[in-house]
C-alpha cells in the first residue's frame, strides 16, 4: 500500500487579491467540535452570524446569510433566483468579473445588455443611469471592486435610478466587503454578494449575501408558482420557477428562518470560521479597518513608486485593496513570481485576459494587510528585480515605505 507523507503546507506570505492569509483565531475556530445543524446551540450561532452580517453589509435587511460554496456560489444563487428567461439584465463591464455576470445571466435565459469600458478605468455613474432609463432592465448586475484591473466602481445615484425604473440592483462586492465601505442601504443596493477569502480573511468556502424585500418579493412569487404547480401535480414551468434547487433563495431563506426547514446540511466548521471572522472585523470596527487597508496600500504604493515601477490603471478609481503594477519591458513576469515564491515564500498574482503578462497584482487584504508583509514584499521584489537585471532605484523602496509609516498618513504618494 502506498504511503503518503504527513500534510504540512508551507508557510507563505500571501499578497494576492485572494485568497489571503487566515487569522489564527479563525483557524482555531475551525477546529472546534461539530454540532448538529438543528442543535439549539448551533442555530444560535447561525442567528449571531446573521446579526453580524447586517453590521458588515451596513443594512437592516432581514436576509443576511452565507451560501455554502465559494464566492461564485453566492453570485449564482442571487442571479438564478431573480432572473427569469426574457428578463433584461444590464451589466456594465470593466474587467473579468463583469463577464462572469454576463455568463451566468445568459445561462438563466436573460437578454443581456452590456456596457463596456476599457480595462483600467470605470464608468461615470451617469453613463449607467442613462442606460437604466433608456433600456429599462429588470436587473442591473455590477461589480464593485474588480480584482482583475484593480479598479473600484462608484455607485452615486445608480441605486436611485433602479428604484425609479423598478429594476433590481445586484452587486458583486466579493473583493471589497470587509476592506472597503459597502453601504447597502445608503446606496440602495437590492442584493449584495460578498466573499470570505479576501478582506474577511476566512478560508474560501462561503459566500455571505444580503438582499432586501424587493428581491424577496420576486423570490416568493416564483416560490408560490412552484408550490402551486407541485400541488396540482404539474411539471415546473421553466422560467417561472428557480432552475436550481441548491441555489434557490426561497428554500435557503426558509432554512435560515426560525422555521429551519431542512434544505442542506450546513457547513459547520465553515460557519464557525465565518462567525469568528465577522467577530474580528466588527471588533476592529469598520471605519478603522477601512483606514488600515488604505494605510498599508499607500505604504506599498510609496515603495513601488520609489523603486521606479509604474502602476496600472486610472489612479482616480484605484481599488484600495489591490495594486496593479506594470511589468517592466523585457522582464519575464512569471520568473519574477516564481523567485518571490521559492526564495522568499511570497506569493503575488499575475493577470489574465488582455492583461496577461502585462501586470502583477498585489493584494493588501484582511489579515495579510499589515506593515510586516508590505515591507517584506517590497524588499523581496527589489532583490528579485535586481537579480533579473531590471534598472530600478535600489534601496529606496523600503525607505519610502518606512517614511510613510513614520508620517502615519493614508494618502497615496503617487
Amino acid at each position: 500500500m502506498k504511503s503518503y507523507r504527513d500534510l504540512s503546507p508551507s508557510l507563505r506570505t500571501i499578497m494576492t487579491p485572494g485568497p489571503v492569509e487566515v487569522d489564527p483565531r479563525v483557524l482555531r475556530a475551525m477546529s472546534y467540535p461539530i454540532l448538529g445543524q438543528f442543535d439549539p446551540e448551533f442555530t444560535e450561532l447561525m442567528n449571531e452570524t446573521m446579526e453580524m452580517l447586517r453590521d458588515l453589509f451596513q443594512t437592516k435587511n432581514q436576509w443576511c446569510f452565507p451560501i455554502d460554496g465559494t464566492s461564485r456560489s453566492g453570485i449564482e444563487a442571487v442571479l438564478v433566483s431573480v432572473i427569469e428567461p426574457g428578463d433584461k439584465v444590464l451589466v456594465p463591464i470593466y474587467g473579468r468579473f463583469g463577464n462572469l455576470l454576463v455568463e451566468i445571466s445568459e445561462r438563466c435565459g436573460a437578454e443581456v445588455i452590456m456596457l463596456e469600458r476599457d480595462w483600467g478605468a470605470v464608468f461615470d455613474p451617469e453613463e449607467i443611469i442613462e442606460a437604466i432609463h433608456r433600456d429599462k432592465p429588470q436587473i442591473v448586475a455590477m461589480v464593485h471592486g474588480e480584482t482583475s484591473t484593480g479598479c473600484i466602481q462608484p455607485f452615486d445615484g445608480i441605486g436611485a435610478a433602479c428604484r425609479e425604473t423598478d429594476a433590481l440592483l445586484v452587486v458583486d462586492a466579493v473583493a471589497t466587503i470587509g476592506g472597503v465601505a459597502v453601504e447597502t442601504d445608503a446606496w440602495q443596493l437590492d442584493a449584495v454578494i460578498g466573499g470570505t477569502q479576501k478582506c474577511l480573511s476566512v478560508p474560501s468556502g462561503m459566500a455571505p449575501i444580503t438582499y432586501n424585500e424587493r428581491v424577496e418579493a420576486k423570490v416568493l412569487r416564483r416560490k408560490t408558482i412552484e408550490r402551486g404547480l407541485r400541488e396540482k401535480g404539474a411539471e415546473a414551468k421553466p422560467g417561472k420557477t428557480v432552475a436550481s434547487n441548491y441555489f434557490d433563495l426561497g428554500q435557503l431563506q426558509d432554512y435560515w428562518s426560525p422555521k429551519r426547514l431542512n434544505h442542506h446540511t450546513e457547513a459547520t466548521s465553515m460557519l464557525y470560521a465565518l462567525r469568528e471572522g465577522l467577530r474580528i472585523v466588527l471588533q476592529e470596527r469598520l471605519e478603522e479597518r477601512f483606514a488600515r487597508h488604505r494605510r498599508h496600500e499607500a505604504a506599498l504604493v510609496a515603495g513601488l513608486c520609489a523603486m521606479g515601477l509604474s502602476l496600472y490603471g486610472d489612479p482616480d478609481c484605484k481599488l484600495p485593496v489591490v495594486t496593479c503594477i506594470r511589468i517592466p519591458n523585457g522582464v519575464d513576469g512569471e520568473s519574477v513570481r516564481a523567485m518571490l515564491l521559492n526564495s522568499f515564500g511570497i506569493e503575488i498574482a499575475s493577470s489574465f485576459g488582455p492583461l496577461k503578462g502585462q501586470i502583477w497584482r498585489i493584494g493588501t487584504m484582511g489579515f495579510s494587510c499589515n506593515q510586516k508583509n508590505v515591507l517584506h514584499v517590497l524588499g523581496a521584489l527589489e532583490a528579485v528585480l535586481l537579480w533579473h537585471g531590471v534598472d530600478i532605484s535600489a534601496g529606496k523602496a523600503l525607505q519610502a515605505a518606512l517614511a510613510f509609516y513614520a508620517r502615519k498618513g493614508e494618502e497615496l504618494p503617487c
